[in-house]
């Protein structure tokens, strides 16, 4: 998966219009982060990129690039 479809996933998933997410923001300053996400985010890197994570790696980013980075080699 590109980057691109990873950002445009964390749009749907916070219900965002598509293209909002750039890749630079920090989590707390996108509408709908929060504990829910968190464990939506969690779900969605399983079922796409078959990565398993503990909450506490998510909780500990502090902008969209930390999670990002999350997914390693699975992202180009």
């Amino acid at each position: 998966m590109q980057k691109t479809e990873f950002l445009l996933s964390l749009d749907e998933l916070l219900e965002l219009e598509p293209g909002t997410v750039k890749g630079s923001e920090t989590l707390e300053s996108l509408e709908g982060w929060n504990s829910l996400a968190i464990i939506s985010l969690m779900a969605l890197m399983d079922e796409r990129f078959g990565v398993t994570l503990q909450p506490r790696r998510i909780a500990a980013c502090t902008t969209v690039a930390d999670l990002v980075a999350l997914l390693d080699d699975k992202i180009a």
